[in-house]
């Protein structure tokens, strides 16, 4: 199944089962270090995850592997709690990927992205470790952990003669020095020869050796192995001593602490991808193994200002070496049908092995994309899985092309319901113009409408929506709630049917009436707007507070792209959602029939900026609007676009026009820029 094709009770169903996965194997490789996948199948479970989560946004929790670092620590260590959190990186595998990394940077900063240095460095395939010293001496040595808590490894580290068991005067009295735990290529070909020796078993490769001898129980096996180090970041610091990743790496070197090399500073991505092959190409002859390059913004003062976000820094990101691929045969188009109506093309095809997992279908996007790579029925193919949410097709093998091979046109009708499927300027996405009437997306937009975090219906899954649907009793979100009286009239009646006892029908039944009353946010993100995940739910009720508000006031454009991250596309569909006349009527229908509770926002510790209402002018050259925005709403602010008699501050940029006159003659509160960032910095 196609993510974008994906219904939310099939996305939900395959989440847990990625996310019981990737915790086994988080289990295997943190805690047992015998990791039972390939690094990159590894990144592949975790790449599918986050796209599920991100057309998802619903099914991200705290327990969700994207939220979490690593596993709880193991029985038999100490433990002990990070200072700074351990966090993970995000992932890159291609240029686009890195391209899209330095450009969110470059907008977050508000800089070009010429003016932004990154440093790359090589990726150690190792076990991560925090080294702390106070007073320069070392204190403790932990594992990354689940990131907030690791293992305490202290003594098993003392024997690493890369790690000093002192630091230099120069040091501050408190640091903590980040990096990876590894073993030469040389070193682990001799211990597993000790190992055979000893009729022991073998390592399955260095990081598995490293990572099960400095997590031995007795320090002294841990003393026998030929263990390295290298630092590379910092996590709690006394006092700052550098203003750059580079000046880290500096000082480090001289406090004792090996440097991986080679290294770049770059401004550009085309030589952060130079160095990238050219590390490929002699990643056979260094002395240990790596996985990729971490890319890091060079400026300490800016990775500060990007903060985190997740699991993961905004200001890093680690770009991954290329996945195994393969050649197959493919043997059809067909065309999916999702919940807003898109329609997405797969690739069937001739069943093949790709690094060590059976594919058999793939992705193929778009129809632009068809058109671009010339996919044709027949077509032998390059298929990969590097990173994507499925399979993906590379390439045709265009020797190998079928004579009679015809180039594919996409319909311009919907398989499902035969309505027309339009394109819309600048839309890279066909969809099926029917709505509701459309079985496919009609079908979906309800199995959304009961689902986990929208009016969480117990029992009514997609069997009885689809089994409803057919039979006429359910069609519109509505008719959830006029059930009991259609049963009434129904002949046979619903008990009467395989799998339908009394109890079970009562049970539905009361299990819709419990979800009479719902909050705001949830009912808003159970209407199914396009573009409109939990996320953008809560703001929007976090701004309206109400749907009578809502409902008079969400056709101005300006008002919804004032509340973050609104833009004008999802804008767009919100006010096309509320301007169709079948959704106003159903939104009314459904208002008639539930308790809509108006909105309660969470509660935010005092501060300056708590319940005020704040509108941002001018050109700001210190931070970026939306940065500005998040800060605010962050201490509990509301950010308006427009100003008013309720409006509490405006914050004045450069340039600034008409928002500051009007501001000045309501003798609304006035801060520069400076003192804005002052006031932030007060209660940071």
């Amino acid at each position: 199944m196609i993510i974008g094709a994906m219904n939310i009770n099939e996305a939900r169903k395959r989440h847990t089962k990625l996310s019981l996965e990737i915790e086994k194997h988080d289990r295997a490789y943190y805690t047992k270090d015998a990791p039972l996948i390939s690094d990159a199948e590894y990144d592949q479970l975790r790449a599918e995850l986050t796209s599920i989560e991100q057309e998802f946004p619903e099914l991200v929790s705290l327990l969700s592997p994207t939220q979490k670092v690593g596993v709880k620590p193991a029985q038999g260590f100490g433990q002990i709690a990070h200072t700074v959190q351990m966090l993970s990186l995000g992932n890159a595998f291609e240029r686009i990927d890195v391209e899209g990394f330095t450009d969110r940077v470059a907008k977050f900063l508000n800089v070009p992205a010429s003016d932004i240095e990154i440093l790359g460095e090589l990726k150690i395939d190792g076990l991560s470790c925090s080294l702390r010293y106070e007073n320069r001496i070392l204190k403790y040595a932990a594992t990354r952990g689940d990131g907030q808590t690791g293992e305490d490894i202290t003594a098993n580290v003392k024997s690493i003669t890369d790690i000093p068991q002192m630091l230099p005067d120069t040091a501050p009295d408190i640091v903590e020095i980040r990096g990876e735990i590894y073993m030469r290529r040389d070193d682990f070909e001799t211990l597993n020869a000790e190992q055979a020796r000893l009729g022991k078993d073998k390592f399955a490769n260095p990081r598995n050796a490293a990572a099960g001898s400095v997590r031995q129980l007795d320090a002294l096996v841990s003393a026998a192995r030929p263990l390295k180090f290298f630092g590379y970041a910092l996590g709690y610091v006394s006092a700052p001593f550098a203003q750059t990743q580079h000046d880290i790496r500096v000082h480090l070197r001289s406090w004792g602490f090996p440097q991986s090399e080679p290294v770049v500073v770059a401004n550009h991505v085309d030589d952060l991808m130079s160095f990238y092959n050219d590390v490929e190409n002699m990643r056979a002859e260094l002395p240990f193994d790596i996985d990729g390059i971490v890319y890091k913004v060079n400026r300490l003062d800016f990775q500060e200002r990007l903060g985190n976000v997740s699991r993961s820094p905004r200001w890093a990101i680690a770009h991954k070496f290329p996945a195994e691929k393969a050649i197959t045969r493919l043997n059809a188009i067909t065309i999916q049908v999702g919940r807003t109506g898109v329609l997405t093309p797969v690739a069937e095809l001739e069943p093949i092995n790709v690094g060590g997992v059976m594919v058999s279908r793939a992705t193929l996007h778009n129809e632009d994309e068809i058109l671009r790579k010339d996919v044709r029925v027949g077509d032998r193919v390059v298929v990969q899985r590097a990173g994507d949410v499925i399979p993906q097709i590379v390439e045709v093998i265009m020797a190998d092309r079928p004579a009679n091979a015809v180039p594919f046109v996409f319909p311009h009708e919907c398989p499902e319901c035969n309505s027309h499927a339009v394109r819309d300027d600048g839309e890279v996405a066909r969809r099926c113009t029917g709505g509701l009437i459309c079985p496919a997306q009609a079908k979906e937009r309800l199995k959304h409408f009961v689902s986990r975090l929208a009016f969480d219906i117990e029992g009514m899954g997609d069997k009885i929506i689809e089994e409803f649907y057919h039979d006429g009793l359910i069609k519109t979100p509505s008719d959830i709630f006029k059930l009991a009286q259609k049963l009434e009239t129904l002949s046979p009646p619903l008990h009467g049917r395989d799998g339908w006892g009394v109890q079970s029908v009562a049970n539905l039944l009361g299990a819709i009436d419990a979800r009479r009353t719902i909050s705001f946010d949830r009912f808003i993100y159970a209407l199914g707007i396009r573009q409109v995940g939990e996320s953008t739910a809560k703001k929007l009720a976090g701004h309206y507070k109400n749907l009578s508000t809502l409902l008079t006031t969400v056709a101005s454009s300006d008002e919804l792209q004032s509340i973050q991250d609104v833009g004008p596309s999802v804008a767009n569909d919100v006010i096309e959602f509320f301007g169709e006349l079948h959704n106003r009527n159903e939104v009314d229908m459904l208002q008639s029939l539930l308790v809509i509770e108006d909105y309660v926002p969470p509660v935010v510790q005092d501060n300056p900026l708590r319940d005020k209402v704040i509108v941002f002018t001018g050109t700001m050259e210190q931070m970026t609007r939306s940065e500005a925005k998040a800060r605010a709403e962050q201490w509990g602010a509301k950010v308006s676009g427009a100003v008013s008699a309720n409006t509490d501050i405006l914050v004045a940029g450069a340039d600034a026009g008409s928002k500051l006159k009007k501001a000045t003659e309501l003798g609304i509160h006035i801060l520069s820029e400076d003192e804005w960032m002052d006031l932030l910095k007060s209660i940071s």
